[in-house]
């Protein structure tokens, strides 16, 4: 059991010319337990700035990031990220990729076998796992790094678009194939995406964004079950169609 909840979160970048430039606004949500919580709204909006952020790779300027985690609240939580890129270690072989992960997770030795099987299975990759990365296709590259994300058993799994450079039917099968991984695994999970039909079918909870500096415009629970989303079904379409019509307005407010 695991959530995160942001409080008053600000960030500000450095220009060349020594000005600031605002990209949180005052950013406040809570994710789903168990769930996939997706940060949703226009491109370079501070969606995978806010990301970094709770992965511990930027600090915030003013505002906080609250963990809870598991029973020991006293520790960092363990968190898993999967990026945009794979970023895949090329001279390893599958089982490596994760093994390097696991052992930088101190992850103890005796457990890899199990991980390294139970995770490889769960993504459909059990018979590649001596193959090297470049010998696999771009949805496959993606899957391992799904994988290598999962072997460690995060609290917190985090999705930085994974899905975003894949060909169309790719990415629906793998988007179809992590929420019922997710599922089946109970993780609470934070995806952020700047599609709107992945936002409608993968997330529990869709936080959307303002254009920057980025700001909560609403936050919406899904009201379709999982074996409800169905992306050719008419309900489904139609909670599409008013996450779209909101983002969409977004824009057009940024350009007038």
């Amino acid at each position: 059991m695991a959530y995160v909840s942001v409080n008053g979160a600000v960030k500000y970048f450095s220009r060349e010319d020594g000005s600031e430039m605002l990209v949180l606004n005052g950013v406040s949500f809570e994710t789903r337990e168990q769930g996939i919580t997706v940060l949703l709204g226009p491109s370079g909006c501070g969606k995978s700035t806010l990301l970094n952020v709770i992965a511990g790779l930027e600090k915030l300027d003013r505002g906080e990031i609250e963990f809870r985690a598991s029973q020991d609240s006293t520790r960092e939580p363990r968190l898993g990220y999967v990026f945009q890129d794979p970023r895949l270690l090329n001279w390893k072989r599958v089982e490596g990729n994760l093994t390097f992960a696991l052992r930088g997770m101190k992850v103890p030795r005796r457990e890899w076998g199990q991980r390294l099987d139970k995770y490889l299975d769960l993504v459909g990759l059990s018979e590649f796992r001596r193959q090297y990365p470049l010998y696999l296709s771009g949805g496959m590259r993606q899957r391992i790094g799904l994988a290598r994300a999962l072997a460690v058993e995060p609290e917190l799994l985090l999705m930085d678009e994974p899905f975003s450079k894949l060909d169309q039917l790719t990415s629906r099968k793998l988007r179809q194939d992590a929420v019922g991984i997710c599922s089946r695994l109970k993780q609470t999970a934070l995806l952020v995406t700047h599609d709107v039909e992945e936002a409608a079918y993968m997330g529990d909870r869709i936080v959307i964004f303002s254009a920057r500096p980025a700001r909560i415009v609403e936050v919406v629970d899904n009201p379709l079950a999982l074996a409800e989303r169905d992306f050719d079904d008419v309900n489904f379409i139609q909670f599409k169609k008013k996450l779209l019509n909101t983002v969409l307005k977004l824009v057009e407010q940024e350009t007038r």
